[in-house]
């Protein structure tokens, strides 16, 4: 509908706008809302996807942990199985896996304890405290973070074979000596991580702490680590996962030797599950196993989430 303008007295129409000029704002906003909602259409069926191709296989080892063998040869890709077989289960945590679970609940406990204690001490000194080589030694933190641990195979091997040679407790096959391999593999990234949470915590308080009579040991342990547990939270699910999943540092470490207990993990106890069985195919067994090693991490994770998140925005929210 053409507007009418008044010009020397007189009523006159306002032509429409020429063919081809730019639109105004409401056709500029529908525009970009037709936009938006193509994008999210789009972003949303990624995700569901992206869900899909996730959850379908772990769906998949759980249920064909709960099939026969015959079912696993036969049905490959079906979900539900004609009957549910719990003693596959008991089945595969007797056949060595209770062991190897315990094995690696040991050197899990004991490793990330120290890293997160030997990490959050490192970084703290080195986000919080000026000194000659703070910088340096920083950069030599995170070089570890650029070594492939394969190529530290042959020294890691033959310096622990020479320590076990004198010291027996810290040589192959046992778990302290893994234990602190561990440390020494997760500490470039937990100094990374906590060294850049540190730096975001308010220096009021620290020196309010410091001003009260505390020493730099009691400021550190009773005022900034509780301020930095999302950051701790964080790092440390972040080396129970990674640890648990360790395979190439207890192979190469903790290897079967006739005579002695078996002290090797959960990762090397599901290898050698399938190995033994020969020609003897106890898949579902197999599968079993793999699911008691899946859901302790699963579940940790499913719990933990949400600090997990906030330990990983926190940094950018200060």
């Amino acid at each position: 509908m053409s507007t009418v303008t008044h010009t020397s007295g007189r009523a006159r129409p306002t032509p429409p706008p020429p063919a081809g000029t730019t639109p105004g704002p409401v056709a500029e906003s529908a525009a970009n809302g037709v936009g938006a909602r193509i994008f999210n259409g789009f972003s949303h069926l990624f995700l569901v996807v992206w869900a899909i191709m996730v959850v379908y296989p772990l769906l998949w080892v759980v249920m064909s942990a709960l099939k026969t063998d015959a079912e696993v040869i036969r049905k490959p890709l079906s979900l539900f199985p004609a009957s549910l077989q719990w003693d596959n289960f008991a089945r595969a945590w007797t056949a060595g896996i209770d062991s190897f679970f315990l094995n690696t609940l040991l050197v899990l406990v004991g490793s990330v304890f120290l890293t997160m204690l030997l990490g959050s001490m490192a970084a703290y000194a080195l986000a919080r405290y000026e000194f000659p080589g703070n910088r340096l030694i920083y950069w030599m933190f995170l070089s570890g973070l650029t070594l492939p641990i394969y190529l530290a195979a042959v020294p890691l091997f033959k310096g622990v074979y020479n320590t076990g040679v004198v010291l027996p407790l810290l040589g192959p096959n046992k778990h302290v000596m893994l234990i602190l391999v561990y440390v020494a593999w997760s500490l470039s990234f937990t100094v990374f991580f906590m060294h850049s949470f540190f730096r975001t915590l308010p220096n009021a308080i620290a020196e309010a702490g410091l001003v009260d009579g505390a020493s730099h040991t009691r400021l550190f342990f009773s005022v900034m680590l509780p301020m930095a547990k999302p950051g701790l939270i964080s790092i440390g699910i972040f080396n129970v996962l990674g640890q648990w999943n360790q395979w190439y540092l207890p192979t190469l470490l903790m290897q079967s030797v006739a005579g002695e207990p078996k002290n090797q993990v959960i990762a090397q106890g599901l290898i050698e599950l399938s190995v033994n069985q020969g020609y003897k195919s106890d898949w579902s067994g197999l599968f079993a196993g793999v699911t008691m090693a899946m859901l302790p991490v699963l579940i940790v994770y499913i719990v933990f989430q949400r600090q997990v998140q906030s330990g990983l925005t926190a940094g950018v929210g200060k």
